[in-house]
């Protein structure tokens, strides 16, 4: 990550909440998942990524954030939740079909009742993997295609040029 981005968490009113300040990409997305998956293994059910800072995503982020709704539901029944997602960020979740698979900005969330709460207990989080290898990026396009049938004709040039990599070629 860059020394304008960063990833704040914390916990209210059941939700574990991930806000990611700068751009969501290959280099931090190591690190959400990694917490997502620390807090899944708590027993954690509800999770809700703030895009308020977030001013881009790249496709690894936004693959990584497929792979954990795709987990999240299969694991738990519940949708990863969005939330403050600018019109940018909403149209690129949109056109890779991810609005499928989580909740953005749900008018009705329950969260919405924490949000003050929420801001006072998040904090700084920069534990985990620096940046993403071949392997996290390849796993990321695949959850992109596996969460939307079109991807995989957007994506397969990079899914070939990844897979490659990951064998050493």
């Amino acid at each position: 990550m860059t020394a304008s981005d960063s990833i704040d968490v914390g916990e209210a009113g059941g939700f574990v909440w991930l806000r990611i300040n700068g751009k969501g990409s290959f280099l931090c997305s190591p690190q959400v998942k990694e917490y997502v998956e620390a807090r899944l293994q708590e027993g954690s059910t509800r999770f809700v990524i703030d895009l308020t800072g977030c001013n881009a995503m790249d496709s690894t982020f936004m693959g990584t954030l497929a792979g954990i709704a795709i987990r999240l539901g299969k694991r738990t029944g519940e949708k990863l939740q969005v939330a403050a997602a600018s019109d940018r960020n909403r149209q690129s979740l949109q056109d890779l079909g991810l609005d499928l698979l989580m909740d953005i900005d749900p008018e009705n969330a329950e969260w919405r009742r924490e949000l003050a709460t929420i801001e006072e207990c998040l904090e700084p989080w920069g534990e985990g993997t620096a940046g993403a290898g071949a392997a996290h990026v390849l796993e990321a396009h695949q959850r992109l295609c596996e969460a939307n049938d079109e991807n995989a004709k957007k994506f397969a040039t990079v899914l070939d040029v990844l897979e490659q990599e990951a064998r050493g070629e």
